[in-house]
């Protein structure tokens, strides 16, 4: 029988500090203007400085923490080196930034192509595209009306320009850090090729957004891909990082606490996404049903404007892994959108 999950620091770390999970290796919390109001990065003592896992948004105030952090928790010692998990804005919002320092850039391929490609994608309004996506989604019509008037969320409001150049991170390859060799593993599902790692001696996880303890990350289908299946992506993703999980790991998970009991947790994050699968296919057995009409069988809390947008991408997910498995038919409803029926 597997652990129970535990959090053993329960204490988070104040703005600007640190708090040391384990022999050089500090957890940072750092501050986001969001419903999710934190993103963990941590920071890995080498030899020659510090190696930094994941940054946060281009914000000022982020950057004036990063700067107290310097003098601070770091103790005036250079950051060598960069890691960001996965090119989410929380995560890799100052990776230019800490470039422009001298710092190395640490990636994964596609991770980087996202990330650069999207802070050069600037838009004024929705694109034709996007609306399509939104309507084909079943959107609320008067949301839709909203987001096709005002200015859309641009990935470059809040991540750094970053220059060209960084160093890839491969999937089973090693690294060394914070006096450790991990192995890189990659997950999917919520972002493609998200790195985690993996130290040989059994005892550091760096989970980023893959590995969390108490909250499950948004699995989400967006208008640059609106046939993709991340809730397949992120279900083989799962199974494969499994058999790696052990009793005595401690996981530094990108939001939340750090936690041991990662056999139970990843039984758990399979098991959520198969327990909502089904809870979906029961709701649109009574009648067809747009992405937008599925938001009850999937989330345990109301869905408000500040949410409606993670909710619709990710009802949306659901619904195609069910349609690329067969399990459902779509056809367009008068208004446009696809409804789903079981077949």
């Amino acid at each position: 029988m597997t652990a129970p999950i535990r959090t053993p620091f329960e204490q988070t770390p104040a703005a600007s500090d640190a708090v040391e999970v384990a022999d050089g290796v500090l957890w940072l919390r750092i501050s986001l203007p969001m419903v999710l109001d934190h993103v963990n990065a941590y920071a890995l003592r080498d030899a020659d400085g510090w190696t930094v896992i994941d940054t946060g948004l281009n914000t000022k105030r982020t950057r004036a923490l990063w700067e107290a952090v310097f003098d601070g928790p770091l103790a005036g010692a250079p950051v060598r080196r960069l890691i960001v998990t996965h090119h989410h804005p929380d995560h890799v919002g100052l990776a230019g930034w800490f470039q422009a320092r001298g710092v190395e850039l640490c990636m994964t391929r596609t991770a980087w192509l996202f990330s650069r490609m999207l802070t050069l994608d600037e838009q004024a309004h929705a694109t034709d595209e996007q609306v399509q996506f939104w309507i084909d989604a079943g959107m609320a019509p008067d949301v839709l009306d909203k987001r096709r008037s005002e200015r859309p969320f641009n990935f470059a409001d809040v991540v750094h320009p970053m220059p060209l150049g960084f160093t890839r991170l491969i999937e089973g390859d090693t690294i060394d850090m914070g006096g450790r060799t991990w192995d890189i593993r990659f997950g999917h599902g919520h972002a493609p090729d998200h790195a985690t790692f993996w130290s040989r001696d059994d005892t550091l996880v760096i989970g980023g957004d893959q590995l969390l303890a108490t909250i499950s990350p948004n699995i989400g289908v967006y208008a640059t891909e609106p046939g993709a299946d991340p809730v397949g992506d992120w279900m083989a993703a799962c199974e494969a990082l499994q058999p790696h999980a052990r009793e005595t790991q401690l996981v530094l998970p990108g939001h939340k606490l750090p936690f041991t009991g990662l056999p139970s947790r990843m039984r758990q994050l399979i098991d959520n996404h198969h327990n909502a699968l089904d809870r979906l296919r029961n709701h649109i057995s009574t009648q067809p049903r747009t992405a937008a009409d599925c938001f009850s069988p999937l989330f345990k809390r109301t869905i408000d404007d500040g949410t409606y947008g993670l909710a619709l991408v990710e009802a949306v997910a659901h619904l195609n892994h069910l349609y690329r498995i067969g399990a459902v038919t779509r056809a367009r409803n008068a208004d446009g959108a696809w409804e789903y029926s079981l077949v």
